[in-house]
């Protein structure tokens, strides 16, 4: 059983939002150097990101910085990746990393192929370690693709909360909305997750 939570102390990373929009503004304009800076400046909180993204699914082998390239590799290569601000910006890392692990599993997944089960746990410091068999994990994976394409901000709410470890405040803060409604959109998702995998475990601490 999967047990949806989150981490609290991710949220508005380090650099301010207007560096991050020059930066990104730099980089339309096709200024050489614009990437590099935006990495730089926003490689440490990238690097709490992919360790709640290794500890989500238990990795032992797969390092942050590892899954941190791989996550820059799939967003600069894509068109997308021009974000014009710092909310749409994450949104697309998170995305990106999220992708990069989710391949990682299903490889991991297609090398244990009739060696049993393999299972880890989706949890993190603050919760009761569960046990997650990878076909969970695929299916949650799939459940919020399908939640995405009917309802953006849902699933964005829990790609911050869930995969990126932010709380409801900080969320309320990016998304410009009052917390009331990052709590409905919270609970919204979670009914949704509900219905689409039969036996999910959706719990969350409120004590923050």
């Amino acid at each position: 059983m999967i047990a949806m939570s989150y981490e609290p102390g991710i949220g508005h990373a380090s650099t301010a939002t207007q560096s991050v929009t020059e930066m990104l503004e730099c980089a339309r304009q096709g200024q050489p150097t614009a990437w590099n800076d935006i990495y730089s400046a926003l490689y440490h909180d990238l690097y709490r990101l992919a360790r709640i993204q290794l500890r989500r699914v238990h990795h032992h082998t797969l390092t942050p910085t590892t899954l941190i390239s791989e996550t820059w590799l799939r967003f600069v290569a894509k068109p997308s990746a021009l974000a014009e601000n710092r909310r749409q910006l994450f949104a697309l890392l998170m995305k990106a990393m999220r992708s990069a692990a989710i391949d990682e599993i299903r490889r991991r997944q297609a090398d244990k192929r009739g060696g049993g089960t393999d299972t880890m746990p989706l949890t993190d410091c603050d919760a009761l370690s569960t046990q997650a068999p990878l076909d969970e994990l695929l299916a949650l994976n799939n459940a919020l693709d399908a939640l995405e394409s009917l309802s953006p901000r849902l699933a964005q709410v829990v790609e911050w909360r869930y995969f990126g470890g932010m709380s409801e405040d900080e969320i309320a803060a990016v998304l410009g909305v009052h917390v009331r409604t990052v709590r409905r959109d919270w609970q919204a998702a979670r009914a949704f997750l509900h219905r689409r995998i039969a036996g999910i475990a959706l719990t969350r601490d409120d004590a923050h």
